[in-house]
């Protein structure tokens, strides 16, 4: 028992005096390094890879759900103000106004097949997605049933479309709102979390840099050599993936929040061409009415209202320039609409059908306006999906470099200290 107890003594005893000696503190420093240096870069590379994820999400999911969205919602608005006006061009409706009628439910259809694919992501949508799915062809029935008897010039295919329109705004619009609103959102709070700043990875790239340097000293202390080729490699190593993961960041966090001020745009310039359709519909279901439009009149007069707002809101953002002729555009329509309702007041309906349908004032005005915010809002979004593009190109690469510096790191300190270890053989 005595015996063992001397023996574990003298285990322990050597234990510690090779700890105190130098080849001893060389080894555990030797170690050090290496834990440090593969830690930080396993570390860094995960927080790197976090962001190019958030931004992969941004390109791939969020934004074009949130463009799906609008789709869904600027379709349906355009579907119920088009309805109105084929109608009211008479039994034989314009084949124009039927295609484009046409084309927006398929595109709404489309759009509600791809944002209802990602339901996973977002289940809070499922009432409204459930609202838009089961409604549309409720919807797009009334319609077909107003048409009808429109073509056979029955008066009661005014009442059908009022109900079509009724359950438009009523069910469908607000349904689709909602979901246009979650998945920008989701775009802006992707955006947020790819446009952090690198705070971690710059505090752990520095404190490893800071580790070496040290290190270094304590070598020059111990043999005299200013500098240990092995060691001012690692540090090499560690400063260049500190520059490459900060500066990539820095890239990100500036696109970041352009992509932020250009998602904003966005969201404007398709609320504003949303409230040009909704004002359209109104205009055209007010004349449908025949002399009971009142309501619709007074959700002419809002949209407008809103549709003012929301340019003078993008006028004094970087919004196009196109949103400037815009604003005059809206300005002609409002004043044609104007005289669509002098010529109806008075009696003269079919004047002021002249003026809103075709190559009417109501008519030109309209079409001119909706031309510029879709022109608007095609080069708002593409700016918005060449930005991010340029925010992932900036990490491109960058998961690798920092695994294989943090490698380079590893093995260079293990050679320099490897170095000064076998001058104590």
């Amino acid at each position: 028992m005595l015996a063992e107890t001397q023996r574990n003594r003298g285990a322990v005893g050597r234990v510690t005096g090779l700890a105190r000696s130098t080849p001893g503190r060389l080894s555990l420093l030797a170690l050090l390094l290496i834990a440090a240096s593969l830690l930080v870069g396993a570390l860094t590379a995960v927080s790197v890879q976090r962001r190019s994820d958030a931004l992969e999400a941004l390109a791939d999911r969020s934004e074009p759900l949130a463009y799906a969205a609008q789709e869904v919602y600027r379709s349906m608005a355009d579907a119920d103000a088009t309805a109105a006006s084929a109608f009211l061009s008479g039994g034989v409706e314009s084949p124009g106004l039927r295609g484009r009628y046409e084309a927006d439910v398929a595109k709404a259809a489309a759009a509600l097949s791809t944002a209802t694919g990602e339901i996973t992501r977002s289940p809070e949508l499922a009432g409204p997605l459930s609202t838009l799915s089961g409604q549309l062809p409720v919807y797009t029935g009334l319609v077909e049933t107003a048409r009808t008897h429109n073509r056979q010039g029955n008066p009661v295919g005014a009442a059908y479309l009022r109900e079509a329109s009724h359950l438009m705004r009523s069910a469908l619009l607000p349904a689709a709102q909602e979901l246009y609103r979650a998945e920008t959102g989701n775009v802006l709070r992707d955006l947020s979390g790819a446009g952090t700043w690198p705070w971690s990875e710059f505090l752990l790239g520095a404190a490893l840099i800071a580790a070496l340097v040290l290190a270094q000293r304590y070598l020059t202390r111990k043999t005299n050599r200013v500098f240990n080729v092995g060691l001012v490699a690692a540090t090499a190593a560690c400063a260049v993936s500190l520059l490459w993961v900060v500066v990539a960041s820095s890239i990100v966090v500036a696109r970041a929040s352009t992509s932020e001020d250009d998602a904003k745009v966005t969201d404007i310039v398709a609320r504003a061409r949303i409230a040009t359709l909704t004002a359209r519909g109104d205009e055209t279901l007010t004349l449908v009415a025949r002399g009971s439009g009142k309501v619709y009149e007074d959700r002419f007069a809002q949209a407008s209202q809103e549709l003012d707002r929301l340019l003078g809101e993008a006028a004094g953002s970087d919004a196009p320039p196109v949103v400037a002729a815009a604003t005059t555009h809206l300005g002609q329509w409002q004043q044609a609409h104007a005289r669509v309702r002098q010529a109806d007041d008075s009696g003269d309906f079919t004047g002021a059908v002249e003026l809103a349908l075709g190559g009417g004032e109501a008519a030109v005005a309209f079409d001119a306006l909706e031309k510029e915010l879709v022109e608007a809002l095609d080069r708002s979004r593409g700016e918005l999906t060449d930005t991010i593009a340029g925010a992932r190109g900036a990490l491109s690469g960058a998961v690798p470099a920092v695994v294989l510096l943090a490698l380079i790191a590893a093995v260079a300190s293990t050679a320099g200290l490897w170095q000064r270890l076998k001058e104590y053989r």
